[in-house]
């Protein structure tokens, strides 16, 4: 009966729902290298996509010759190459409708959403964003690469789901402006 009431928060021990000191629901939070270390479990992660996304979307912008309709290394180029091979060839086809304009919305898109997710910035809306640039990557120009593994926007896109689940609980603007809410007894939404 012990167990059972230390597990429903309401032993004696007054830990509201901790059981041997690790917390719960209302619970202390716990204390030690492990709990640190799941705590910025994810801030590698956080680190790494979002300057790979920085990164991807500078180097776009910088290169006048990606950002073309036509010619060597150009966007419209690489789409042309990748349609008949890719797994959606209707998105392949609006993108070369314009593909300077789908260069710019996908190098402006890769910098979103690296800035927020380095920043923790609306951290799951742009690791959602991420997630569909990467699957978009996959079913496109990844697509054809044999075996599957050898793609690795599939591996960006699994990289980018616990960002989606989870956020950015830690070092972020999100925790930032959430506290600052919490003290001013405002809300998002009301």
């Amino acid at each position: 009966m012990r167990h059972a009431d230390r597990t429903a928060g309401s032993g004696t021990g007054g830990s509201g729902g901790s059981v041997n000191g690790v917390s719960g629901v209302g619970g202390r939070q716990p204390a030690g290298v492990r709990a640190t270390a799941a705590r910025y479990a994810l801030l590698p992660l956080r680190i790494f996509l979002g300057v790979t996304f920085v990164y991807a979307g500078i180097d776009k912008l910088a290169d006048s010759a990606f950002l073309a309709d036509s010619g060597a290394g150009s966007i419209g180029e690489l789409m042309a190459q990748v349609r008949d091979g890719s797994a959606v060839p209707w998105l392949v086809d609006q993108a070369l409708k314009d593909p300077t304009a789908f260069g710019y919305a996908m190098a402006y898109g890769e910098l979103a959403v690296g800035l927020g997710t380095l920043v923790g910035l609306l951290s799951r809306p742009a690791a959602a964003g991420g997630a569909l640039i990467s699957l978009s990557l996959w079913l496109t120009v990844s697509w054809q690469s044999e075996p599957y593994y050898y793609g690795n926007d599939l591996a960006y896109l699994m990289a980018w789901l616990p960002l989606v689940l989870a956020g950015a609980p830690y070092l972020s603007l999100d925790l930032a402006l959430s506290r600052r809410r919490r003290r001013q007894g405002s809300r998002l939404f009301t």
